[in-house]
């Protein structure tokens, strides 16, 4: 069984950071792309920042210059530093993780999630 376990949020004024963790750990014989969305109230979730297992990286248009994406492959662990922050990036954040995992002697690659970890930016 795979889980992924997020760590790092809370609270902080705006202009400054924070750094959310997630570690996998399981039955996992490959990850491969690796990513954080971010959910505020009311609104869809979306996506905030993607990694490939290449290190190659993508972001949302209002977290650019301010947002860094990294993992450590050899963690199965993937981080998101967060700088500048403003109030609206507050929401609850989540990790989500493609993996190649074995489940009662079957391979399959599928869509992992985090709990969610609440980042609230605020004075």
């Amino acid at each position: 069984q795979v889980q992924l376990v997020e760590s790092g949020g809370g609270l902080v004024q705006p202009g400054g950071s924070l750094r959310l963790s997630c570690a996998a750990s399981g039955s996992i014989f490959s990850i491969y792309s690796m990513g954080w969305y971010r959910q505020a109230p009311g609104k869809q979730r979306e996506l905030v920042a993607a990694i490939t297992r290449g290190g190659n990286t993508n972001y949302a248009d209002s977290v650019k210059g301010r947002f860094t994406i990294s993992r450590d492959n050899a963690k199965n662990t993937v981080y998101l530093q967060m700088n500048s922050l403003k109030p609206e990036d507050t929401a609850v954040y989540y990790c989500n993780a493609n993996i190649g995992a074995y489940g009662s002697g079957i391979y399959s690659i599928r869509d992992y999630w985090g709990q969610g970890t609440q980042v609230t930016v605020s004075s």
